[in-house]
């Protein structure tokens, strides 16, 4: 697979084309990506997600779907938020313009996310018992209630990336 994001300041997480899903990880043996036995596969259902984000049921959860178009992905752990790299010279003009990027953007509405813990990002393709090997990423949250907002920034002339910010609301 081609690699858009070098390896540098942070992890960067890719699929092979589809959407990215970040599932909870006390949830990952019952996701069965392009895999299973039904009409519609998990990754059918994730790539049905209309938008930036999205919510599917797995187990007794619920994963957050990165829709849109493929993108290398990141998690800052210190601005709560998914980069999602759209355009940019290099991964430090990137990095540095977050800041900037989450202050300025345009937010789509919130939606709910009630997480139990960490979860895994990674290609929605993969079962989320063997998923694509350095292509995942762990991310730690507090188990509660999530406020999820999407949004596309352009903190500079050559430089895009994508946003889903979330937002602890209530612990569990």
């Amino acid at each position: 697979m081609v690699r858009y994001a070098e390896p540098g300041a942070v992890q960067w997480v890719e699929s092979g084309g589809g959407p990215l899903i970040a599932v909870p990880e006390t949830v990952l043996p019952f996701w069965a990506g392009a895999d299973g036995e039904e009409t519609a596969s998990d990754y059918d259902r994730a790539c049905e997600v209309d938008g930036h984000v999205g919510l599917l049921p797995v187990g007794d959860s619920t994963a957050l779907v990165l829709g849109d178009e493929p993108a290398a992905t990141a998690y800052l752990p210190g601005h709560g938020v998914f980069v999602r790299w759209r355009a940019g010279d290099s991964e430090e003009e990137l990095l540095a313009s977050v800041e900037s990027a989450v202050d300025a953007a345009h937010w789509e509405p919130e939606v709910y996310w009630d997480v139990p813990g960490a979860v895994l990002l990674f290609d929605a393709a993969w079962p989320g018992t063997d998923p694509s090997g350095s292509d995942q990423m762990r991310v730690v949250l507090e188990p509660g209630r999530y406020a999820v907002r999407a949004a596309t920034a352009q903190p500079g002339p050559e430089t895009w990336l994508g946003l889903v910010r979330l937002r602890l609301l209530a612990r569990r």
